[in-house]
């Protein structure tokens, strides 16, 4: 049985965490990305199909490329964060299934033109999923999180994922946040609101 985490955790991961929209002007190192990289790959995933790919763009002339293809609210805030993680999932992550879950054909669940409904299903929900495990493990690491929609999914595509074989999901700047550009905390549903027992 696993440990319950004490309220510190529970902090840092859900109820103080926050969603920054202002940035301090303090440097991610990329062995911090790749730290919460090998705490992310390990969550569960179907058939541990792992379809998350992520761009980390850093360098000014990347962020100068996402820029436009940003809605105008969220490029200043994108901007100054050290880092914007482009969260992707990969159409045809089946190809690796073979490395990731070896003990059947699992690649056959899902290639082929009859499938491509249930891989793109697959892709979407599984890589959704990686992307929130990596914010956790973001979070767990002492980083800030600034997840987002607002851009033009195409235009990313076209830019950062060449190929069409990545489709862009949502994007994250992560990064150590200001307490000062934090907007009021939102409601939430509670628990009779959003949840049965049945």
């Amino acid at each position: 049985m696993s440990a319950a985490l004490d309220s510190k955790a529970h902090d840092t991961l859900f109820l103080a965490a926050r969603t920054h929209n202002g940035w301090r002007d303090q440097p991610v190192g990329e062995d911090l990305l790749r730290r919460a990289w090998e705490l992310a790959r390990m969550g569960p995933t179907s058939a541990n199909c792992s379809p998350l790919r992520i761009v980390f763009v850093r360098s000014r002339e990347a962020k100068a490329r996402l820029e436009p293809l940003l809605l105008a609210g969220n490029r200043t805030k994108t901007m100054a964060a050290p880092v914007t993680a482009i969260f992707g999932n990969d159409s045809r992550f089946y190809d690796l299934l073979p490395k990731l879950f070896p003990h059947t054909d699992a690649r056959a669940w899902f290639a082929g033109p009859d499938k491509e409904a249930l891989a793109e299903t697959t892709a979407f929900r599984n890589g959704t999923l990686q992307a929130a495990y990596f914010m956790l493990a973001a979070r767990s690491l002492g980083l800030d999180c600034g997840p987002m929609s607002g851009f033009d999914n195409a235009g990313v595509d076209r830019e950062f994922f060449p190929g069409g074989r990545i489709k862009s999901n949502f994007i994250c700047s992560l990064g150590y946040g200001d307490p000062a550009a934090l907007f009021p905390r939102s409601p939430r549903l509670e628990f009779d609101e959003a949840c049965s027992t049945v």
